[in-house]
């Protein structure tokens, strides 16, 4: 129930009871000279100041209501926020995990190419080629495979990582050092063949 309606029956309940006076013969409510009158105009008073009361008592309950559901309806918004923020911050941590996931397998794709490669110019120059090159080349084998280990231990580190922790993603030591052992080791075996 809202305010107009309770309005519109306080109204109506004070139009009903100046049309019963006027039936009955009684005075006007404003006129108050007959003792008779006084204690009708008594009784009216005390029925006025009752439904004035039940009216201001509904209202403050009808006020109490509204402002419980708006605050209990805020609340709710407040949840609903909360839940979509973290949900964007599991997103976004999920997504960062991917990226690197595909990063790290580049790596180790780049590594086991640049591995077999090596391996293939061995065995086609393996004639021609002296013992510092063969040297050389074993070491850019050597840190090859060590990129690839890298490459997996951190792709393995990714795999372990739960986006819904607030721990930040842990493969990025090894992620570096696979970068730099493929680049050490691609250059190694390049200067294989120039010895």
């Amino acid at each position: 129930m809202n305010f107009g309606n309770l309005l519109s029956a306080f109204d109506a309940l004070m139009a009903l009871r100046d049309t019963a006076r006027k039936f009955m013969g009684g005075p006007p409510p404003d006129q108050h000279a007959l003792p008779s009158t006084t204690a009708v105009s008594a009784i009216g008073n005390q029925i006025e100041t009752r439904l004035t009361n039940v009216v201001v008592a509904a209202l403050k309950e009808a006020f109490d209501r509204d402002h419980a559901r708006l605050e209990l309806e805020r609340a709710q918004m407040e949840e609903q926020r909360r839940r979509a923020e973290e949900a964007m911050r599991m997103e976004l941590r999920r997504q960062a995990a991917d990226r690197e996931l595909g990063r790290l397998r580049l790596l180790a794709g780049t590594a086991l190419v640049g591995w077999v490669a090596s391996v293939a110019l061995l065995v086609a120059r393996l004639g021609a080629m002296n013992g510092i090159a063969r040297g050389v080349m074993a070491l850019g084998w050597f840190l090859l495979l060590g990129a690839l280990a890298a490459a997996f231990t951190a792709q393995g580190r990714v795999g372990a990582y739960a986006p819904n922790s607030s721990e930040p993603l842990a493969a990025a030591g090894a992620g570096a050092l696979a970068v730099w052992l493929l680049i050490a080791g691609l250059g190694v075996s390049a200067v294989s063949l120039l010895v």
